[in-house]
């Protein structure tokens, strides 16, 4: 799996579940829509930065931790 949508796509799933949130309180408080992060963790989306940093934040973690 060398596709780098599907590595960050894991890296945020493996990072959500361990805080135990949903797809739905992430994406609330990432101000994104659910369906955006569910294709998202299935490396579907080519994200943009400004994304990824609003999911970083609403994870509570740095840019680098979510980087695969």
């Amino acid at each position: 799996m060398s596709d780098i949508r599907k590595l960050l796509g894991l890296k945020i799933k493996e990072i959500r579940r361990k805080r135990r949130m949903s797809q739905e309180e992430l994406s609330f408080e990432s101000e994104l829509h659910r369906t955006y992060i569910s294709d998202i963790e299935r490396g579907n989306r080519n994200v943009s930065i400004k994304n990824i940093e609003k999911i970083a934040k609403a994870l509570n973690v740095s840019l680098k931790e979510l980087m695969p």
